[in-house]
């Protein structure tokens, strides 16, 4: 039997004129056509995609940089009528409601819309007496106080109660009295109280009076609740000192009951501790304002650290009290306000930020915010001087009353005070610190607390750990990506080039996990080991590539040509395990057993377990690949007539590698180092995970950082909408953004320039 051998059918080509061929190459065309189209709108969407996402960015930042907008609301004569001196003004929550305090001792609500009295409360102020002075508190507990003619003070403070009868919010304004009817005792001998100050909390209240010969009387009341019957009692602490010569002018207590301040007529400021309150303690005198200068004005900044000075001059001054090297407090100026020029006569602190309001005589309203130190708005109300103003406890609205007994009432538009050039990148000089710094800190537990909002240590974080990735990674990379498109085999390239690829796969929220579990502890360790390591590896391979080329050439060629580096595996796995045996002796012998002790105990460096090495060697890791492709990619492709004709000519590999492939191959090299830099500034996961998310400015080796990335992911699910804070972190993506962009950009040029210039060879 036969095998029948099958048939091979040949292809017929087509006549190019046929009508076959022509609607093939038609077809062909109009594929070109579509992948042409295809190819060019996924380009055009991506960048129409980054522009979005800029735009989007600006969108939610610039908000930020508007400024403060004042609208005027209404003005009318002083609800109540009558000649009395408005002492006070003060709004509730929603401003709709006024409350206006008068020297002849009447409270009167209002509706700020129209003046129109909403209820009128006469204060309980004996027969007889007459008031001889006023002070307010801490605006946040709605506390004030009137001093009276007899040694007594009244006390009291005003509520709003809310209630919502068919599902309308009404809201319904009353005066308390926090002790005994008010009514308190405060100078033993009677004399009319010319200056007062008190703050009331619920467990204890604290007036501080100037009597009209010149004494200063300190007065402290303590609840005190029985634990059998529920009764309370009162236990009064009283203290006097003679304050003369001084003519005391301005007289205020801080929220917390600790400290007070007196200013004289020769502007000195008398500061004095009342932590005892049986026993003050003048702490320091200190020249406020210049001479031929008066103050004018003296008033708290919200949380009771800072004091503000208004003088004749028309200038604002914030002081607060800076811990010195013997862990003393003393009284420094921090910062001054100059943008009104006549003199201050009201000062009206913002609730829940480091903002105020002052008021001058020639009319004019200012709204300031000391941490940002920037003048947000100077507003005239008024032709005639203003006496009083306060604000809205969400600094939304403010009330002003002027020498001619009218009433003005402007709504606030002030959403981000905090926010200016100087506190986002410079050193600002915070409340309770000892001198200007670079800090982050978005929120805290104290209620005093004043935000910080810098973003020069995230970013300095950012570059920090890109520098040390860099510096891990670069050598490696290149190197690596040199010898494997120049020395090695093909078959051994074929295996090294995609096995180094796939690490790019790796998910970086893994690199970071196996950092900060696994990497930190045994760097921590193994310290010496890994320093040990640096030295003996490069030594290791000099000897290994030593012997080698002192072998036999036998046996060297028993070795295919271009496999070479397979040997140093072992070494460098020997070397590895060398230095991991070596550590335990070198850190009993040269480090007393503890070498990250022994940094911070000699050099004066802080030893972090998550710190810049621990990053440095997982981003690099992280890196290396996108280095190492694109780096071997650009030196394979250099063209092989450049190298053969090099090595015709007589030079040497090494020299042609040098002189020839990598200043041909440079420009891609350029772009691979960029593009890992890019990723480094970018990356979240590692720096989140393997660094102590310390916001400090530190290049220590062995100290953590917080990168701009991982703050981002950190607080963005914390913060509120369209807050300051949240705006911020979009500001700081921007930043990570615009960083990018530039790099890339520069990358992109020096790229071009390095291509024309070596295009010749």
């Amino acid at each position: 039997m036969v095998a029948r051998v099958p048939e091979i059918e040949e292809q017929v080509v087509p006549p190019p004129n046929s009508p076959v061929a022509i609607r093939r190459r038609r077809w062909r065309e109009i594929k070109d056509h579509l992948a042409r189209y295809y190819i060019a709108a996924g380009g055009i969407g991506v960048i129409i995609a980054i522009v979005l996402i800029f735009f989007y960015l600006l969108y939610v930042v610039i908000p930020l940089f508007r400024p403060a907008h004042v609208e005027p609301g209404a003005q009318y004569s002083a609800p109540g009528g009558g000649t009395e001196t408005t002492l006070h003004l003060a709004l509730n929550e929603y401003n709709n409601v006024g409350f206006r305090l008068t020297d002849q001792g009447r409270g009167i609500f209002f509706s700020t819309n129209n003046g129109k009295v909403i209820l009128e409360s006469p204060l309980p102020l004996p027969e007889g007496v007459t008031v001889t002075s006023f002070g307010a508190g801490d605006p946040s507990r709605q506390a004030a106080i009137y001093g009276l003619s007899d040694g007594r003070a009244l006390l009291l403070r005003h509520a709003y109660d809310i209630s919502y009868p068919d599902d309308v919010r009404t809201i319904t304004p009353r005066v308390e009295y926090p002790l005994d009817k008010g009514l308190l005792a405060v100078d033993p001998q009677g004399q009319p109280l010319r200056l007062i100050s008190a703050q009331s909390d619920e467990d204890q209240t604290t007036v501080a009076a100037v009597t009209g010969d010149e004494r200063l009387v300190l007065v402290n009341f303590v609840l005190q609740q029985s634990f059998l019957d529920d009764e309370v009692t009162i236990e009064r602490v009283t203290a006097s000192l003679d304050l003369s010569p001084l003519k005391v002018t301005h007289l205020v207590l801080d929220g917390q009951q600790e400290e007070l301040y007196l200013a004289d007529s020769e502007g000195y400021i008398s500061y004095y501790q009342v932590r005892d309150k049986e026993a003050p303690r003048l702490v320091q005198r200190v020249k406020a304002v210049p001479e031929e200068v008066e103050i004018t004005a003296l008033s708290f900044l919200t949380g009771g650290i800072s004091l503000l000075v208004g003088d004749s001059s028309g200038r604002i001054a914030q002081w607060f009290p800076v811990r010195d090297e013997n862990n003393n407090y003393t009284l420094e100026q921090i910062r001054t306000f100059d943008s009104q020029q006549a003199p201050i006569t009201a000062i009206a602190s913002e609730h829940a930020r480091k903002g105020f309001l002052a008021a001058d005589t020639s009319g004019h309203v200012g709204i300031y915010h000391t941490t940002a130190h920037q003048t947000l708005r100077v507003t005239r109300l008024s032709e005639a001087p203003l006496a009083t103003v306060g604000i809205s406890p969400r600094a939304s609205a403010m009330l002003a009353s002027d020498s001619q007994g009218n009433v003005h009432f402007l709504k606030i538009d002030n959403e981000h005070p905090e926010v200016s050039w100087q506190a986002l990148w410079g050193k600002v000089w915070y409340e309770s610190r000892q001198e200007p710094e670079f800090i982050w800190q978005s929120s805290s537990a104290s209620n005093d607390f004043e935000p910080k909002f810098s973003l020069t240590p995230l970013t300095f974080g950012t570059f920090k750990a890109a520098f040390y990735a860099m510096l891990f990674a670069i050598p490696l990379a290149i190197m690596g990506a040199i010898y494997t498109a120049y020395f090695m085999s093909p078959k051994m390239r074929g295996l090294v080039k995609p096995t180094i690829e796939i690490m790019e796969a790796l998910p970086t929220v893994i690199l970071g996990f196996l950092a900060g579990l696994w990497l930190a502890p045994l760097v921590e360790s193994h310290l010496p080991g890994i320093f040990a390591l640096l030295l003996l590896l490069p030594v290791g391979i000099f000897i290994a590539a030593y012997l080698w080329h002192r072998l036999p050439s036998r046996v060297r060629h028993w070795v295919p040509e271009g496999w070479e580096a397979a040997l140093l595996i072992p070494v460098v796995v020997g070397m590895g395990a060398l230095a991991m045996v070596l550590s335990q002796p070198l850190e009993m012998a040269l480090f007393g057993g503890d070498m990250s002790q022994w940094i911070t105990t000699h050099l004066g460096i802080t030893y972090d377990q998550r710190n810049s090495l621990v990053v440095g060697f997982a981003m690099g890791f992280a890196v290396i690949p996108t280095i190492f492709s694109i780096s071997e990619d650009a030196i394979f492709s250099v063209p092989k007539h450049l190298t053969f004709g090099s090595l015709a000519l007589g030079a040497t590999p090494w020299q042609t590698l040098v002189r020839v492939v990598l200043l041909t191959a440079s420009p891609g090299i350029f772009s691979a180092v960029m593009i890992g830099l890019g990723r480094a500034v970018g990356e979240t996961m590692i720096v989140l995970m393997a660094t102590g998310n310390t916001p400090i400015m530190d290049f220590n080796l062995f100290q953590g950082f917080r990168a701009l990335s991982a703050n981002i992911a950190v607080e963005m699910p914390e913060s509120e909408v369209n807050s300051t804070h949240y705006r911020i972190l979009f500001l700081a993506a921007l930043v990570l953004f615009m960083a990018t962009f530039v790099f890339n950009t520069l990358a992109e040029i020096v790229r071009q320039r390095l291509r024309k210039k070596y295009s010749s060879l």
